[in-house]
């Protein structure tokens, strides 16, 4: 017999396995590159999300273009073993899991642009408003960028790098888990805001926004920590999306 309480607990952990969160995750680099490709017709040129091209440049640098098509057949190559692998492990899929998953995505959406802007106010005595320099760009750009965001940005600040620190506290300091956890997620929290002061489309530096920016970074960052890379994903592209279209 199934209690609601075993439920809660496989739908928990079957959201973090690689064959949700991958599969979960999927549509939004579908989405965000066919975007991407409509507008500026190249893999590099024009607008697009900074984490997207960080990541590419390293490859475009040693393969010319056929590093962008390694970094392609190596990212979806990667994830289709994963969620094979899984699949071989846990199961099929349920479109019940998808579906809260997606409702999860939704609500950390809503919620974490009114906690972060009320701990920065909080913190720095003022009120602040979420915002960035897509504002700047045209609808069609603005939403571009957030799916971006959403896939990129988690990939390059949460998977790759609270993983790389969270690794380096355990491994090179023998800390526990949650301690590394911690550190992880603090210091990542400070790179990922000082990254959307870099380049011709970063913000204006002021210490509200760069506050403001990591405590969202410690919000998805603990988000990534709990529920996985795709519920994180969602709720990061989904929250820049609202911004961008003004709710």
């Amino acid at each position: 017999m199934t209690t609601p309480a075993s439920s809660v607990k496989s739908y928990w952990q079957a959201t973090r396995a690689p064959r949700y969160s991958l599969m979960f995750a999927l549509p939004l680099l579908i989405g965000y590159e066919t975007l991407a490709f409509a507008l500026t017709h190249d893999a590099l040129e024009g607008v697009r999300n900074g984490a997207d091209v960080l990541l590419k440049s390293l490859f475009l640098v040693l393969g010319g273009r056929y590093g962008l098509v390694a970094f392609g057949a190596g990212l979806l190559g990667s994830g289709a073993y994963l969620v094979w692998r899984d699949r071989r492990r846990g199961g099929g899929w349920e479109a019940r899991v998808f579906v809260g998953m997606a409702i999860e995505s939704l609500v950390y959406a809503l919620v974490f642009g009114g906690v972060t802007s009320r701990l920065t106010g909080l913190l720095l005595n003022l009120s602040l408003a979420s915002g960035g320099s897509v504002a700047q760009l045209d609808l069609p750009t603005q939403l571009m960028v957030s799916l971006g965001a959403g896939i990129y940005e988690e990939l390059l600040f949460r998977v790759l790098l609270v993983s790389l620190l969270a690794g380096m506290g355990r491994v090179v300091f023998g800390w526990g888990t949650r301690t590394a956890g911690v550190f992880a997620a603090l210091f990542g929290a400070l790179i990922f805001a000082a990254f959307h002061y870099v380049g011709p489309y970063g913000d204006r530096l002021t210490a509200g926004s760069f506050v403001f920016r990591t405590i969202a970074g410690l919000l998805f960052s603990g988000l990534y920590l709990l529920r996985g890379f795709g519920i994180t994903a969602w709720a990061h592209a989904l929250y820049d999306v609202l911004l961008a279209l003004g709710i």
